[in-house]
């Protein structure tokens, strides 16, 4: 175990994966634990937060798991004086909660887009909400939310939802950390492009615009620059490295994760 995060409290939202293996919540919240971190792990399935929070302390780490609907105001700030009684405190906040659905404007119910915005901006607004105050009221603290590639530009299936959604999300991230710098408090976004996760995996939307799921990971694969897409580990260091004293000069930052995929996207 390193020890860039000890003494920290990390508070994980979407910390649990949708299938079996490693999701991006998931492995960010294992990766901060093996740095010293005490995680609250939060997940919508009480199960898979309970997995992760399980590894973590089979590990030799510490971590809490929490179940909370992050669209929920009410839920939210229940899992957050949670983690507060139980570490006394909230250095990092990690906001990996994200849906899609495949569609344009025309094909979009609007119930699924009100949804969309819900999970992938409203949940991270509510969250930031709830614990700006305690890291106010600390001196400091780190925010990460995981936005994505596809906020901004248009490639492969049309996703614009999720697109959007994403790139309100990076709004909202220099916002805060425009209206918080002088605070002490630092707030970055994580853009993954094409991983091989296992709610891609599971995705049976994406699947259909191809042969097989054989098929789509090969074409994934040969999307990115360097001839394979990332993983969630990949996405797990990023979160680590903005999280700590590392990264204390970097607020606002809108970074790629991608292989250089976004190049293309400009």
């Amino acid at each position: 175990m390193a020890n860039r995060l000890t003494g920290k409290i990390a508070l994980v939202i979407g910390a649990g994966s949708s299938e079996a293996g490693w999701g991006n919540g998931k492995a960010a919240a294992v990766a901060f634990a093996r740095e010293g971190a005490a995680v609250a792990a939060i997940d919508v399935r009480i199960a898979a937060a309970e997995e992760t929070a399980d590894i973590i302390r089979s590990e030799g780490g510490t971590s809490i798991a929490l179940a909370a609907d992050a669209t929920d105001p009410e839920a939210v700030r229940r899992v957050i004086e949670a983690a507060l009684q139980a570490y006394g405190r909230i250095d990092i906040l990690h906001n990996n909660v994200g849906i899609g659905a495949v569609g344009g404007v025309a094909d979009t119910d609007p119930t699924l887009w009100q949804r969309i915005f819900d999970t992938n901006v409203t949940s991270a607004f509510l969250a930031c909400r709830g614990v700006l105050p305690i890291m106010v009221g600390q001196g400091g603290g780190a925010i990460i939310n995981v936005s994505s590639i596809g906020s901004l530009g248009i490639a492969g299936v049309p996703l614009t939802a999720y697109g959007m959604s994403k790139a309100a999300l990076n709004y909202l991230t220099r916002a805060i950390a425009i209206e918080y710098a002088a605070r002490g408090i630092r707030v970055n976004a994580i853009l993954p492009g094409l991983m091989d996760t296992p709610m891609v995996r599971g995705s049976a939307e994406m699947i259909a615009h191809f042969e097989s799921e054989a098929e789509m990971l090969e074409a994934r694969h040969a999307q990115s620059p360097t001839g394979r897409m990332g993983e969630a580990w990949d996405v797990a260091a990023a979160a680590v490295f903005l999280a700590s004293n590392d990264a204390k000069y970097i607020n606002g930052v809108i970074l790629p994760v991608d292989g250089g995929l976004s190049c293309r996207m400009g």
